[in-house]
């Protein structure tokens, strides 16, 4: 049997991050996140959490979330949090409170109707 190169004894994280890494075409109907630099602030929050003490989060490209319309989409599981990305300080508001166990209410996803 093969031992994991991390040391890891046990499957699985306690909390998975999911950012959109999703593109469309620049002349599609909607937006999408990956012409927002969604791949620069994934990478950056990777960073961050690879550079912590968190060994239990999972941080990833995701497809699309369809919420395009509403920034950069982001969702924290297992709470099931959405979130707008802006930029980095948006993303280190969010490390932050994935770190306090904390919500970031300023970069909560909302749909406008």
């Amino acid at each position: 049997m093969p031992t994991d190169p991390k040391g890891r004894t046990e499957v699985g994280y306690q909390t998975h991050v999911f950012v959109c890494g999703h593109e469309r075409n620049e002349n599609a109907t909607r937006p999408s996140c990956a012409n927002r630099n969604s791949l620069d602030l994934l990478r950056h929050l990777k960073l961050l959490v690879k550079s912590s003490d968190m060994t239990n989060i999972r941080v990833q490209k995701s497809g699309c979330l369809d919420f395009c319309e509403f920034g950069t989409t982001c969702v924290v599981y297992p709470e099931g949090t959405w979130y707008s990305l802006e930029d980095e300080k948006s993303v280190e508001d969010i490390f932050r409170s994935l770190k306090e166990g904390t919500i970031a209410n300023e970069h909560l996803l909302e749909i406008e109707s």
